[in-house]
């Protein structure tokens, strides 16, 4: 069966947690998404260990190449593990924004999912903060990845991340999607 054309084009561009890791995109919150959207295709632009300094170069090829209508920017945990610059950080997804805003491309920003280490955890928690300011300040949408990981209490839900403590589990992966509201696609 032939696939019709879609009237809406989707690019999520992340690391590992857009990717997939370690099963691989057919287990990701993307391919979720793409099962959940029948007027749009979802591509997958997650790669294992980037960085949003990462991401940003390969914001032509990755995003722009594909004259999306849509694109999901996620990222930041790797950022923060290799000790990146919250200035630097931060510089990377605006120049991701603006690249898009510029094409006429909605931006939805996925906010970094929670990790079991609480040094990370607190820088993490900083770039969420100012993430969901810009968001509100460029009026785009936002889905807070995040939130799938935490208890009633404000802790870690370790039972949702493998053994590193940073990768959701499969169960993670479904408690990211349940944290898209689908209607930001409309």
């Amino acid at each position: 069966m032939k696939r019709e054309q879609k009237d809406k084009k989707i690019v999520c561009l992340g690391d590992s947690i857009t990717y997939g890791f370690p099963w691989g995109p057919s287990v990701s919150w993307v391919t979720m998404l793409d099962r959940a959207l029948e007027d749009a295709e979802v591509i997958n632009r997650g790669i294992n260990g980037n960085t949003t300094g990462d991401m940003l170069r390969r914001f032509d090829r990755s995003v722009l190449a594909h004259n999306p209508t849509h694109v999901i920017i996620m990222g930041g945990i790797n950022d923060v593990v290799v000790g990146e610059s919250f200035d630097r950080i931060t510089c990377n997804i605006r120049n991701m924004v603006e690249r898009a805003l510029q094409e006429k491309i909605k931006v939805i920003l996925g906010l970094p999912t929670a990790v079991d280490e609480p040094v990370w955890e607190k820088l993490l928690e900083r770039l969420r903060v100012w993430m969901k300011d810009y968001a509100a300040e460029k009026n785009l949408a936002v889905i807070e990845f995040n939130k799938a990981f935490y208890d009633e209490k404000g802790r870690v839900r370790t039972d949702l991340l493998l053994a590193d403590g940073g990768h959701p589990n499969t169960e993670g992966y479904k408690a990211m999607f349940a944290q898209i509201d689908l209607r930001i696609f409309e």
